[in-house]
């Protein structure tokens, strides 16, 4: 393809030999992390095609940067990976997606990164793929079961054990060990298949769309005219700045930290957690011309009428799994396995409702006393790496029948990361809260 610089970010869903097998003149680059785009110059006529790109290792590849090289005239395509996610986000901004993955993200079909996130190993040996991605595992069941090597019901089960699992646990080891032994040979089937490549979903997309650049020639792109203006900033940017302000001398408070504040120490929060979810559910639902349960039993592949695979009991606390029905069940895994399933952000909404609480000062000032006891601690207390201050706050959640998955998920968490970014802030004050308690009760 002459006359034209393309440049292919990409790691462990294609190799780089792969890449220049289709597109011999390409410049391969590593999966796309935050600033990578805007680290080099592009000009009219450049071609950059986004397939993979880093979830957790690093920052994101930002949505401002893409739209900043729109403006500077390059074409910018995604596929497979991150890219078939950005450019189902950023298709009204000029920006082209390709491929089925991304046909799934932007008819939202699919809804959350971790369908295309996977671990991987070093660039030295090629980014091997250590997990396996759930878009792939949905596609090799859909095959599995139209040439009836994959069972229908053994790859509903297989779809939901593996969802439930965080995408760095999605390893072909974890998921059997989250199934009953009845599924794993349908598993051994699908590591088969998708190893080989043959349902390999993100693998076929990606050569897809690079055969549709390599066939393209010299032929130029139709221009690219974006329907939403460029504003320079992303929605969660625009979150923090519009509800950030200087509460003291330097010191600074966005309507995010007092959510932090409520969720970590206000007990009814919980509740009001799970209602706003629920409601944004049905809002999701109803646009889809389902019911919350019949949409949230689709999205889990399950059936209210069958039995809760083991492994998705530990979303509940033997309250719950003792009284709730079948149905119910499913909502709620739904609402706690949240940002699993969905790209929608919950925040504004709870925040609306924090906002018309009584309480909202109470949580206000406690984020001030929080500042106020890390500034008088320093430097006598060091603050631990955040996974750490989440596991020594999940004490303040512990009792009998429920789970730390339990609790974290009632507050929006999805994991030790998320508590723990949030704990930080507050550690110094938690340890002089239970210092004051320790004190009161030995009087």
């Amino acid at each position: 393809m002459s006359g034209t610089r393309v440049v292919v970010y990409a790691g462990p869903t294609i190799s780089a030999a792969d890449v220049h097998a289709l597109l011999p003149e390409a410049e391969v680059r590593p999966p796309a992390g935050r600033g990578d785009l805007l680290a080099d110059r592009w000009q009219p006529g450049d071609v950059v095609v986004v397939i993979d790109g880093y979830f957790r290792e690093r920052r994101s590849v930002g949505h401002k940067e893409i739209l900043q090289v729109l403006t500077e005239g390059a074409e910018v395509i995604g596929a497979a990976s991150m890219g078939a996610l950005r450019a189902a986000e950023l298709g009204p901004c000029g920006m082209r997606g390709t491929g089925a993955v991304h046909e799934m993200y932007a008819s939202g079909e699919i809804d959350g990164d971790d369908e295309v996130g996977v671990l991987h190993g070093p660039a030295e040996m090629g980014y091997p793929a250590q997990t396996v991605a759930l878009v792939n595992l949905r596609y090799g069941c859909e095959e599995g079961a139209e040439t009836d090597l994959v069972p229908m019901a053994a790859g509903r089960r297989i779809v939901a054990a593996a969802a439930a699992l965080p995408f760095t646990h999605r390893g072909w080891k974890d998921i059997e060990r989250a199934l009953e032994e009845r599924d794993h040979d349908a598993l051994r089937t699908l590591e088969e298949m998708i190893g080989s490549g043959v349902w390999d979903l993100k693998r076929l997309d990606a050569v897809s769309a690079l055969r549709e650049i390599a066939d393209r020639g010299t032929v130029p792109a139709a221009p690219v005219t974006a329907d939403v203006p460029f504003t320079g900033i992303s929605r969660a940017q625009s979150l923090v700045r519009r509800t950030r302000r200087e509460y003291a001398p330097g010191r600074w408070m966005s309507d995010l930290d007092v959510l932090d504040a409520a969720r970590l120490f206000d007990d009814g929060y919980p509740a009001l957690h799970e209602s706003v979810s629920n409601a944004l559910l049905e809002e999701l639902s109803g646009a889809r011309g389902a019911t919350l349960e019949e949409y949230a039993a689709a999205k889990l592949g399950l059936d209210a009428g069958s039995p809760l695979p083991d492994p998705l009991t530990r979303w509940f606390t033997e309250g719950e799994l003792a009284q709730l029905t079948g149905a119910d069940r499913i909502r709620l895994l739904m609402v706690r396995v949240w940002p699993v399933w969905q790209s929608v952000d919950w925040r504004p909404a709870v925040l609306e409702r924090l906002r018309e609480s009584a309480r909202w000062e109470e949580w206000r000032e406690l984020v001030a006393r929080a500042d106020e006891a890390t500034e008088a601690a320093r430097p006598r207390l060091v603050v631990p790496p955040p996974a750490m201050c989440a596991k020594l706050f999940l004490r303040h959640w512990q009792r009998r029948g429920t789970s730390p998955d339990v609790e974290m998920a009632r507050r929006g968490f999805s994991g030790l990361d998320g508590l723990g970014g949030a704990v930080t802030r507050f550690f110094a004050y938690d340890i002089r809260r239970g210092r004051e308690r320790g004190s009161s009760a030995a009087r």
